[in-house]
């Protein structure tokens, strides 16, 4: 059967300029026919070609590409070439034991992330026509980096946006899903793919966390949202005086507990607490740290939500900078890909005037080189990480 064809509108220019997204408000027509998740053919109104991916007729996002290239054969050989480019990509910067191996659309393999935690592979397919690529995947995974195990973590939401069950489970053998590994540089965290948050445990802040070690010597450091306790432990790793994480997840709170004794940090501890709360206690107090973390859950999950989390952002960046001394450090974050990294920094810009606080900024981070930014591609960009001298 010949491929479905697709007709869309790129008034913006947004899919000529590397965006693999094509909304269903974009299409002017279809020619042909087609099954969810099968690959067409794009072009624009004008018959140039956009080129090929696949398409669900239940998401916004109808189609997803692959390739600019209408003539591409996509088949097995081209998935596993694409797997095979990103790992490799992993190898040559040194990321060999614990990184992400696919990152989606910044691999050119939208709707797949592939986490590698040791010798043991997390995967989520998020997507329809990924999914029917699922047995090749497993297959050039399991050839091209040689896992001893693999775990489905197939129980996100957006899964059910594209007509998809929600499942976890094992991908052959079983195994100890409970596993040890290096974040960042000489902490050891505990993980649990079975468990854990996304795929696990988040690789994405290991190159922050390494950075807070630089100016925590001697210092007195509270560690808001901390989940598993990331940034607290390095900072105990570079020689704070005493570390405070709070997270309101009891468990996040149990398990960023065990890594304290696993890292043997005495002076670490963690407790149940809500952050806005206790920086609003504080702030009236007069209680203060030499160095607040502030590394909350994405505020901002959709463009509509985006004004009030910037108002949520900004009001616990305000709360913070009333209890750093002068000479002390606010290391802020945000992982909401709808704020952008100027919006961000205006934000603290407003949080740090109302508060009547100069900031000095001494590091700014986003992802770590396994999880890259494609150009073209603004929500591969999300995370974005400063330390900021408070005076």
């Amino acid at each position: 059967m010949p491929q479905a064809r697709i007709i869309v509108e790129d008034t913006h220019e947004r899919i000529a300029s590397g965006h693999p997204w094509i909304f269903a408000t974009q299409i002017v027509r279809e020619e042909g026919t087609y099954t969810p998740g099968d690959i067409v053919q794009v072009f624009d109104t004008k018959h140039h070609p956009l080129g090929q991916g696949y398409i669900n007729p239940l998401s916004m996002i109808r189609v997803r590409l692959l390739t600019t290239h209408v003539e591409e054969h996509i088949n097995t050989d081209f998935i596993r070439a694409r797997i095979e480019r990103a790992w490799h990509y992993r190898q040559s910067l040194g990321y060999t034991a614990s990184c992400r191996v696919v990152f989606g659309e910044a691999d050119q393999l939208p709707g797949l992330v592939v986490d590698k935690f040791n010798n043991v592979l997390s995967i989520q397919f998020l997507t329809l026509g990924m999914e029917r690529w699922k047995d090749v995947v497993l297959q050039a995974l399991t050839d091209i980096v040689k896992p001893t195990g693999i775990y489905l973590r197939n129980d996100v939401p957006i899964r059910e946006k594209e007509g998809l069950p929600m499942e976890t489970g094992f991908f052959g053998k079983h195994f100890n899903t409970s596993l040890i590994i290096e974040d960042g540089v000489g902490v050891r965290m505990h993980v649990d793919v079975a468990g854990g948050q996304k795929t696990g445990h988040f690789l994405d802040q290991a190159l922050n966390h390494t950075a807070i070690q630089r100016i925590a010597s001697g210092k007195r450091v509270l560690d808001c949202f901390t989940h598993t306790g990331g940034f607290a432990l390095h900072a105990a790793k570079g020689g704070a005086t005493s570390v405070e994480g709070l997270d309101i997840s009891a468990e996040a709170v149990a398990l960023a507990t065990r890594n304290a004794a696993l890292n043997q940090f005495p002076n670490c501890t963690f407790r149940a607490a809500n952050v806005f709360d206790h920086l609003t206690e504080a702030s009236r107090t007069g209680k203060q740290w030499d160095v607040i973390v502030l590394d909350p859950p994405a505020f901002a999950k959709s463009k509509g939500a985006l004004q009030n989390a910037i108002r949520g952002y900004k009001e616990i960046n305000l709360r913070a900078l009333k209890c750093i001394p002068a000479g002390g450090f606010l290391v802020t974050c945000s992982c909401s890909q709808h704020l952008s990294t100027t919006g961000f920094r205006h934000m603290i810009a407003d949080a740090a005037r109302d508060a009547g606080r100069r900031l000095r900024e001494v590091y700014t981070g986003g992802q770590p080189p396994d999880h890259p930014v494609l150009w073209g591609v603004p929500e591969t960009r999300y995370l974005k990480c400063l330390i900021l001298e408070v005076e």
